[in-house]
């Protein structure tokens, strides 16, 4: 089987006809793998320029192949977290669609797939729903829920339907000193050429086609090979002009792998970082775009850095922990804060329905029926509040109607059927008021 060759020097660039040669070589490669076993691929994709990168080879190289040995349907997998960036999940969809399209039309087993957390698991209803606190270093939350836990149930099936499966990525050494430690542990684990063990997934092997290639080969490649399902890479290099000077979020599938919050194509809530520099410079670069302002406030006001007096001082399961705190010599004992309170949560659910209205009504056409929280999400926080906090006042339907005009309509089988309601919350709060006077 061929094997690209590592560049000698990498600190140094290929030249272009180095390049054509590497792409040339990797094509054959690709083929050879392809047509090894009946191992299926699945392959990730984020839209970004890398993996656009790799499916644009491994769409090639297929491609290339005569009819009768494309056998192996190729997966790819694309995780849509529901707060992603809305410049890029539409770009993501849109070209999910295309590539459906076009692999039918060229009789290729090209089969795309849009990953969702399950309800359970959203950002909203674990936000609003729960009350845990806006992620943090020390308390990330989101990672596992939003994009481990649905790409790997994606592949734990496949695994489980064949056995074994590889994964081909978009990751690449040059993307940081971490990156390429973490890739040249793996590589040392390797029991076939190219295919590193993955750790958090057994029965995974994990496929790199351009792990040695440097930033500006990707685009060059982009650039100047058409893409083959008809989405335009010079519409992504635009739309990566418009923003900071990152990475693309990576298909992640453990926790090594770096915070989408750093990169360019995060998820448009996320604390993880100082500051949105991506969103904040499409709004700046781009008039069109400046329908995002409403997201950009809310997710600012969400990165506080001191919020106890949003938090209750109970934890989640109702008991208080207690630590010893030192400011500037003072030492005090204050419990360690826990979920969003009651009050705060429904702030939340106001801010987030305000500025879907917002969007939908002064924004462009496209987005006048964006959605930042779903029905069913709404539904499921209904449901927390009610069954597991114990908030009988029903307060959700309420601030649904106050921001919007509308009903809220529960799909949910007996949401509607309530012994309590907001009059004997009313009830019991003055009776709790009475008691502590």
């Amino acid at each position: 089987m061929p094997v690209a060759q590592e560049p000698e020097n990498k600190g140094h660039q290929r030249t272009v006809a180095q390049l054509v040669e590497d792409i040339q070589t990797l094509t054959k490669e690709i083929q050879a793998l392809y047509c090894l076993d009946a191992i299926p691929w699945i392959l990730g994709y984020s839209g970004g320029k890398d993996s656009t990168a790799v499916l644009q080879l491994v769409w090639n190289a297929i491609a290339a192949l005569p009819p009768e040995k494309r056998t192996k349907t190729i997966h790819v997998i694309s995780t849509d977290t529901l707060v992603e960036n809305p410049i890029v999940s539409a770009w993501v969809r849109n070209s999910l669609e295309q590539m459906k399209a076009a692999s039918l039309a060229q009789g290729l087993p090209i089969e795309p797939h849009l990953l969702q957390p399950e309800i359970k698991d959203t950002f909203w209803v674990n936000l609003i729903g729960k009350g845990y606190p806006a992620p943090r270093h020390q308390f990330r939350w989101c990672t596992a829920r939003l994009k481990i836990n649905p790409a790997n149930r994606f592949i734990r099936d496949m695994v489980r339907a064949n056995g074994e499966t590889i994964l081909v990525l978009g990751t690449r050494k040059a993307e940081s000193t971490k990156r390429a430690a973490t890739m040249e542990k793996h590589q040392a684990g390797r029991v076939r050429d190219r295919l590193s063990p993955n750790a958090s997934l057994p029965n995974s092997l994990i496929y790199s086609p351009i792990e040695d290639w440097h930033n500006d080969e990707v685009w060059l490649y982009l650039m100047q090979w058409q893409n083959p399902w008809g989405q335009s890479n010079k519409d992504l290099f635009t739309m990566y002009r418009g923003a900071t000077a990152d990475n693309e979020c990576p298909l992640v599938i453990d926790t090594s792998t770096p915070s989408c919050g750093s990169s360019r194509f995060g998820c448009w809530v996320c604390t993880m970082v100082n500051q949105d520099k991506s969103m904040e410079a499409m709004i700046q670069n781009d008039q069109e775009k400046e329908w995002m302002q409403p997201l950009l406030d809310l997710r600012n006001e969400l990165d506080v850095e001191d919020d106890r007096d949003r938090r209750d001082f109970r934890r989640l399961g109702g008991n208080v922990q207690l630590f010893e705190r030192n400011v500037n010599g003072e030492i005090s004992v204050e419990p360690i804060p826990g979920p969003y309170t009651k009050e705060w949560r429904e702030i939340w659910l106001k801010r987030v329905l305000t500025a879907q209205a917002e969007i939908r009504h002064h924004g462009p056409e496209q987005v006048h029926d964006i959605t930042l929280i779903t029905p069913e999400e709404l539904s499921e926080i209904r449901r927390i509040w009610l069954e597991e906090k114990h908030e009988f006042d029903d307060s959700l339907p309420r601030i649904y109607r106050l921001v919007t005009g509308e009903p809220f309509r529960d799909a949910r089988p007996g949401a509607e059927n309530s012994l309590l309601g907001s009059d004997e919350w009313t009830v019991q709060k003055s009776v709790t008021a009475m008691s502590c006077t």
